[in-house]
Order: structure tokens, then sequence, then C-alpha cells
């Protein structure tokens, strides 16, 4: 997207130019229009998993997921505010993409290829780089998800962690039971209480989870990863450009921090788009210096919500950009 020093984000004249298809309009009523028309952005969100997405005291969301929302209001709408957070549980967040309840889900959601195919929806880019894992207590004496034979391992209906979970023990030849739960609140709470010997789910799910336990400190993730679970912001596949939109956008915070575009410059660096492709995206020419303005580039997220800094205390690691050791990487803007 930027180029690699921020001394040449003034010559970006041209972004984007060759990086968009002919013909981006969408197929149905667009998006963009509703969302402008409505003046709000219709966002679906976990129900509260703190670092990606949850509310503070005040009932304000804050959260990885929730900041890429900001991002999207700050590009279409010229205002990260103007957004209206829609809960959603995991049986119920892709119904409300595809009834139109939200614009956008980012919602630590698996890029799977049924959902992708078979769903009707669009996953615009990895917003986060995950892996399912165990979570269990450090009274249990257990270094391995390989000890937990017989165990009864809590987890989340209609994720992908059910069939990895089961796939898992069934080639290690490991017996164990499963106990399914619609709601995360009331699963947490089980296996707080001991009617789980562990919880599964994506490792950063279960940092977070481990948090609304009666004592983090008693619990402890195992080392096993066993899936790749690629999270990211889904639309419906209707409306190729708002699928655009989204799409840069998220692009737009990763080469910004390779750039070393943050929040606090934004208002001073010089940054433009082609006309004629703001154009096409249906976007001033202001929409990419919003962003950043708004929600800083993709490392600034990184950090104050999931980060070393923050109470989940998560390191990169994968999802550090590709020049540091990370796999993190997105297309030019140019």
């Amino acid at each position: 997207m930027f180029f690699q020093r921020p001394n040449r984000l003034a010559s970006l004249s041209a972004v984007f130019a060759l990086g968009i298809a002919a013909a981006v309009l969408p197929a149905s009523a667009g998006t963009l229009d509703e969302v402008r028309k409505r003046g709000t952005l219709n966002c679906g969100v976990s129900e509260g998993l703190e670092g990606f997405s949850a509310q503070d005291k005040a009932k304000v969301w804050h959260g990885f997921d929730v900041d890429f929302c900001r991002a999207v209001a700050a590009a279409v709408l010229g205002d990260s505010n103007k957004i209206k957070f829609v809960p959603l549980s995991t049986t119920t967040r892709f119904e409300a993409l595809t009834s139109g309840k939200i614009d956008i889900l980012s919602r630590n959601t698996t890029w799977t290829l049924s959902r992708d195919v078979m769903l009707g929806f669009e996953f615009v880019g990895i917003s986060y780089f995950d892996g399912q894992g165990f979570m269990t207590r450090r009274d249990n004496g257990l270094s391995s998800a390989l000890q937990l034979a017989q165990a009864t391992i809590c987890l989340l209906e209609g994720t992908t962690s059910q069939t990895n979970a089961q796939r898992f023990f069934a080639e290690k030849k490991i017996e164990v039971k499963f106990k399914a739960y619609k709601d995360r609140g009331e699963l947490v709470k089980d296996y707080d209480a001991k009617r789980c010997d562990a919880y599964s789910a994506d490792r950063s799910g279960l940092a977070s989870d481990r948090l609304r336990t009666s004592d983090p400190e008693a619990h402890m993730l195992l080392p096993e990863v066993i899936s790749k679970e690629p999270l990211g912001p889904v639309v419906r596949q209707d409306d190729a450009q708002w699928a655009e939109i989204n799409r840069w956008v998220l692009y737009l915070l990763v080469n910004a921090e390779e750039a070393g575009w943050t929040q606090q410059t934004a208002a001073s660096a010089m940054i433009k788009t082609a006309d004629e492709v703001n154009t096409k995206l249906g976007l001033d020419k202001a929409w990419a210096a919003n962003v950043i303005g708004a929600v800083g580039n993709y490392g600034e997220i990184f950090e104050r919500n999931v980060g070393a800094g923050s109470r989940l205390g998560l390191t990169r690691g994968v999802n550090a950009l590709w020049t540091r050791g990370g796999i993190l990487y997105a297309p030019p803007m140019r």
C-alpha cells in the first residue's frame, strides 16, 4: 500500500491505480450508499471478548475488531464514531450478515472454504493469524494436551473448534468428552467452576477468557496449536465495491505500519490516491488520512488492544510484519 519509508508518502499520486479491477460496481443495491443514507455503519462484533470487542463501564466499545470497524467508518463517513455495534453469538453472526442486519462482521471469524464459497460471504483479508489451543488449570499438573485422556473439554458451538478438536484427538487415539455451549459466558463460568477439565478455542480467545475467570493466574495455555485460524472481517458477496473498500482499509492499516505512518503523524503526513481510484471506491481523497488519524496503523491497533502492554499481553509472533520476522503482508498501494 505505502512505500517503504515515511518520507515517500507524499509521492503516492497513483495509489491503487493498478491494483483494482476496472469494474467494481456492486451487483445489488450499494452498501456504501445505504450506510451513508443511514448515517451509521452497522458492525457485528462479539458479545464480549476483551481485547477484540468488549464494552467498558461507560458502555463504549473497544478492541482489535472494533477498531477495524472504526477504520471503515472513518473511510466512508469521515467519522470513526458513527457506528452501531451489534453484539452477536457464534450461532447468530452469519444470519445477521446475510439478512443485512449488519454491514460488516468483525468478530474473530475464521476464513474457511465452506464459509467463503457456500454462505455467500467475502472475507476481505486476514487481520489476525491465530491457532486453536487448550487452556486448563495449573493445579491439574498437565504440560500437554496429549495428557487430556478422559477429560471433559468445553468449546463453543458454531465454530471450527469442534471439528478441529475432534480430529486432533481422533488422530492421537485419545478418548475425551466434549461439552458444547451456545453462550461464551456460560462456557467460561462452567470452566471456571471446574465443570470442564479444559477449554479449547482460538488461543487469542483463550487469553481473553482467562481474564474472565475468578483467578486468571490459576490457568495456563497448553503448548499445542492444533489448527490454523486466519481471522478477518467479512462482508456479503453481492457488493464488490463494498468488499473492495473494506479490503483496502485493512491493507492500508498494515502498510501504514510498514511505512511508519502513525496516528500521531497522520494530520501532517501527505498521502494522495488517484482521483479515478477514489471515484471507483466511492471515497473522498482524505479517506486514508482519516483512517490512520482515527485508529492508527496495524501495529498501534494491536499493541493497545492485545499487545504486550495490554491486559492480554500477547506478543506479535506471526502477526509481526514480514520485515520483522512475521507473516503479516499486504499488497502495495500503487
